[in-house]
C-alpha cells in the first residue's frame, strides 16, 4: 500500500484508491501508456511535481506492481520506467476519468500540456473514415525538444501511436502543441499553417488526421483539445 493512510475498506474502489490514489499516480501512469520513460524524462512532463514526490509515487507504484524498473542494454544503458501488464489495465480508467472531466467548468488559467498527454488525444479520439487509407505520419511537437518525436498510424480500425517515428512516413508534421491541438477537428489545414506549422509530404494524411480527432465539446460548447490526458494551454489538463 502507497501510503499509511489507507482507506481500510473492502471496497474495490477504496483499493484502488489505495494504490493510484496519490497525487502524480495517475498522472505517471499517463506519462508511461506511450512507453518506457527515464526518471528525467517524467520530470520534463510534470513540471510541477518535486523530484522527492516524483520518486515516491514510482517506488509505491513499483511495489505494487503497477510499475517496473528495467535497464536498457547497451548503447542505451540507462534505467527506465515501465507500466507492467497490469499497470497498463489503467489506460480506460485514465481515459474514461479525463472524458468526464471535459464537462468539468473550463478555466483561463495558462496550463501545461505534455507530448504525451497531447497525442494520447489522437489516440483515443481518432475516428476513422470508412475510406481511411493505412497511412503513417512523423510528427516533431517543437515545444517539447526530444520528447515531442512521434509515430502514428492510421488505419481503418483507428491510430496507433508511438515514439518511435517510421522511417518513411506518408506526411512529416512539424508544429507545436497548442497549434495541433487547436486544429482538431477542423476540415483544413489554414490554421496549422498559420499558427507556423510545416508539412512535408502529403498533406492530405496531415488533413485525415486532425480532421479525425473528435474530441467532445466541453460545458461552454467547445472542444477542450484533449480527453483529460492533457489539455489546451487555457484550459484543463489531467
Amino acid at each position: 500500500m502507497p501510503t499509511q493512510r489507507g482507506y481500510r475498506q473492502a471496497c474495490g474502489v477504496a483499493r484502488g484508491l489505495d494504490i493510484v490514489g496519490e497525487r502524480w499516480s495517475l498522472l505517471v501512469v499517463r506519462e508511461l501508456l506511450l512507453g518506457p520513460k527515464r526518471f528525467t524524462d517524467l520530470q520534463q512532463a510534470l513540471p510541477t511535481a518535486s523530484p522527492n514526490a516524483l520518486s515516491d509515487r514510482l517506488r509505491e507504484l513499483a511495489d505494487t506492481g503497477v510499475v517496473r524498473r528495467r535497464q536498457l542494454p547497451p548503447p542505451g544503458n540507462v534505467r527506465v520506467y515501465e507500466l507492467t501488464a497490469w499497470g497498463r489495465g489503467l489506460e480506460p480508467i485514465v481515459v474514461a476519468l479525463g472524458t468526464w472531466a471535459l464537462a468539468a467548468p473550463p478555466t483561463a488559467e495558462q496550463l501545461f500540456v505534455s507530448a504525451d498527454s497531447a497525442m494520447l488525444t489522437i489516440r483515443t479520439f481518432f475516428v476513422p473514415t470508412p475510406e481511411q487509407p493505412e497511412v503513417t505520419l512523423r510528427i516533431e511537437l517543437r515545444d517539447h525538444g526530444p520528447a515531442g518525436l512521434f509515430g502514428v498510424r492510421l488505419t481503418p480500425a483507428g491510430a496507433e501511436v508511438a515514439h518511435e517515428p517510421p522511417e518513411e512516413p506518408d506526411a512529416v508534421l512539424l508544429t507545436t502543441t497548442d497549434a495541433l491541438l487547436a486544429a482538431f477537428g477542423g476540415e483544413d489545414l489554414a490554421g496549422l499553417v498559420a499558427a507556423g506549422a510545416v508539412i512535408t509530404g502529403d498533406p492530405e494524411v496531415v488533413r485525415h488526421l486532425v480532421a479525425g480527432v473528435r474530441v467532445p465539446a466541453s460545458t461552454d460548447g467547445s472542444s477542450s483539445g484533449t480527453s483529460g490526458h492533457g489539455g489546451r494551454a487555457d484550459r484543463r489538463q489531467g
